[in-house]
């Protein structure tokens, strides 16, 4: 299992934001996460990636083999190098083209080789069909374009979980449909996907597993999700 969590609580900001969170992540699952803003999506996403604490006394809290409430702060960047994490705003560098963007996160995670370091660049952008914009800057690109490259970003050191903050939020329908069928491909390859979404559609067009934040719970309603009002969420 990639993600444990049994019993969890989540603080931030020392607010009390969800209660006894029950949460697990397989190998290859397309998990969304649906809410009202404020009900704790956000902040259960930081919690993997160790943005935010998580307090001692929960039954479990483990992310890729290591217990979150005894994770040391030097360990947290090797965890992260399992992961790939997509920001609604994309957060690119923009005085760098497409390709520094990538040689950049390649080099700071440890890669060494200049010919291993241009094959595996070149690998990502095939992979999101931009490998014609290697050498454009961000501002030349769309913000599909943009999520596009952040996703390429993202799968650089095959990660085991890629976790996703509104990935859509600042895409047009059709651009958002592109890259949540771009997620699922890669969810195919057996890497795990989280994302939180307002993007209520998708669940019928890209099934998964569907959890709901709400009232300081979180729950899995993929059977009966579409019993719920979901506009309200």
């Amino acid at each position: 299992m990639l993600i444990d969590y049994k019993n969890v609580n989540i603080y931030h900001d020392d607010v009390h934001i969800l209660n006894d969170v029950v949460f697990h992540v397989d190998e290859g699952e397309f998990i969304y996460i649906i809410g009202k803003v404020g009900s704790g999506k956000s902040s259960l996403l930081k919690t993997i990636y160790c943005e935010l604490d998580i307090e001692s006394g929960c039954e479990k809290a483990e992310v890729l083999g290591r217990d979150l409430m005894k994770i040391k702060r030097k360990e947290i960047p090797a965890l992260r190098k399992e992961m790939g994490i997509i920001f609604q705003d994309f957060q690119l560098l923009h005085d760098r083209t497409v390709e520094e963007n990538l040689k950049f996160v390649l080099k700071s995670t440890g890669w060494k080789s200049k010919s291993d370091i241009n094959a595996r660049i070149d690998e990502v952008l095939d992979a999101v069909e931009m490998s014609e914009k290697k050498y454009s800057m961000p501002h030349e690109l769309s913000g599909g374009e943009q999520q596009r490259i952040a996703i390429a970003r993202a799968i650089l050191n095959k990660p085991k979980i890629i976790i996703a903050d509104e990935p859509t939020g600042n895409l047009d329908p059709d651009t958002a449909n592109n890259i949540i069928c771009l997620l699922k491909q890669i969810s195919c390859t057996g890497t795990a996907i989280v994302m939180t979404t307002h993007n209520i559609s998708m669940l019928n067009k890209y099934p998964g597993i569907v959890y709901c934040c709400k009232d300081g719970s979180l729950n899995d309603i993929t059977k009966d999700y579409n019993k719920i009002d979901l506009a309200e969420e």
